[in-house]
This record gives C-alpha cells, sequence and structure tokens, in this order.
C-alpha cells in the first residue's frame, strides 16, 4: 500500500475521529458505550499503519458501526473510507458512487502502469465532474 494512500486513510480517519468526538461531546450518544466504542477507533487508528491487511476487518467493522449507531453523522462518513475499508462498507454506497470509484482506480492502475503521478483527490474530482456532465 503506498503510504500516500494510506496517510490519506489516516488523516480521513481522524476527522471522522472529531466528528465522533464533538458528538459524545454534545452529549447525543450514550456515554459508556461511546467511550467503548471510541477506544476500538482508536485501535483502528493504531492497527493501520502497523497492519494494513489485518487493520481492514476491524476498519470495516467500526465503519458499519458508526452509520448504524450514529445515523444522525452518517451522511459525513468520508466515502473514501467506505470504499478503502470495502467489504460490507459498500453496502452503504449506491451503485453510480461505487461505479465512480471504480473508475477510479482504474484509473490509479493505469497510471501505476505506465509510472505517472496520480492524485486520488483531483481525480476524483475530474471524475465526477464527467460524471455529472454527462448526466446533463
Amino acid at each position: 500500500m503506498a503510504d500516500a494512500t494510506l496517510a490519506h486513510q489516516l488523516n480521513l480517519l481522524a476527522h471522522l475521529r472529531s466528528i465522533l468526538v464533538a458528538l459524545g461531546e454534545a452529549e447525543q450518544v450514550p456515554e459508556e458505550s461511546h467511550e467503548l466504542f471510541m477506544e476500538r477507533f482508536d485501535e483502528l487508528i493504531q492497527l493501520l499503519p502497523r497492519d494494513p491487511v489485518e487493520s481492514q476487518y476491524l476498519g470495516q467493522e467500526l465503519l458499519c458501526q458508526v452509520i448504524q449507531r450514529y445515523p444522525q453523522i452518517a451522511h459525513l462518513v468520508p466515502r473514501d473510507l467506505l470504499w478503502f475499508f470495502a467489504g460490507d462498507c459498500l453496502h452503504f454506497m449506491p451503485d453510480d458512487e461505487i461505479e465512480l470509484y471504480q473508475a477510479l482506480e482504474e484509473r490509479r492502475y493505469e497510471a501505476e502502469e505506465n509510472e505517472e503521478p496520480f492524485d486520488w483527490n483531483q481525480e476524483k474530482a475530474l471524475l465526477a465532474l464527467s460524471i455529472q456532465d454527462s448526466k446533463h
């Protein structure tokens, strides 16, 4: 796994963690179960850089739980995280979004094959624009 991809996912997890912390501070969730959940979330953040493959299952489980336990913030869960951890997380992505990410992965693979630079966020924005234009 490329360092840039891993760093991107860790940044997104940190962002999601800040949202979860704010949710707990606003006392919108049961405190005790939220604390335990946050401990497991922190475990994921610690495990991901050390063992990306092993962390996949924990990531899938926790992201699904975020959406199920905290539906009021489900729309704030970064879509890149759902795609990255995949598995059951993909159930929370509509088909057109999955198609966008599949096309994005194909572009990334092609760039790597041709030893060309690839900016995930820039390519995602360009791809989303081209898909949006084709719908009009």
